[in-house]
């Protein structure tokens, strides 16, 4: 007997919409827009934070290299880093999928989907839990900013019942 998949579908990323999970990574969320450097480069300061500290940690900055995904993508289970942010910025020009959920005492609740736009990144806050990267469409770069230092900053949680994700 097959387990029935619930279906999941995904809306346009906004920093509104996604607040309760971290930060978009876009120019439209800076704290503060200067022109540096002589005026050659625009400054769009202080867009998402970097939570990493704790328990010794230390930033890192790697390159994810993510397959492409085929929709619809079944959904059958979340990660979280409870001892630290983590942030991915996309360094190809193609949408990608986010998927998210609210902690519910220590399990992942129901999942929500968001599809990024070009130039959207996003920053999950610490111990938020999503799916493992998304790309869509071709193999996609992405410069990811987490933590790096000793302690286990990976929870990994199988869902009782798969999600088919579709954008």
């Amino acid at each position: 007997m097959s387990t029935p998949v619930k279906l999941l579908r995904a809306v346009p990323l906004t920093a509104d919409a996604f607040r309760p999970f971290g930060e978009v990574i876009e120019t439209d969320n800076a704290s503060e827009i200067r022109l540096i450097n002589k005026g050659t480069t625009t400054r769009f300061h202080d867009i998402a934070p970097v939570d990493v500290s704790s328990e010794g940690g230390r930033p890192l900055i790697s390159i994810f290299r993510g397959k492409p995904f085929t929709l619809p993508v079944t959904i059958t289970m979340l990660e979280r880093h409870p001892l630290g942010s983590q942030a991915f910025v996309p360094l190809s020009p193609r949408p990608y999928l986010v998927v998210v959920a609210h902690d519910e005492d220590g399990r992942p609740g129901a999942p929500l989907a968001f599809l990024a736009a070009d130039g959207q990144g996003v920053s999950y806050a610490r111990s938020t839990w999503h799916h493992p990267l998304i790309a869509l469409g071709d193999v996609s770069d992405f410069l990811v900013v987490d933590r790096g230092g000793a302690g286990d900053n990976l929870q990994e949680f199988d869902l009782p019942e798969p999600f088919a994700l579709e954008a």
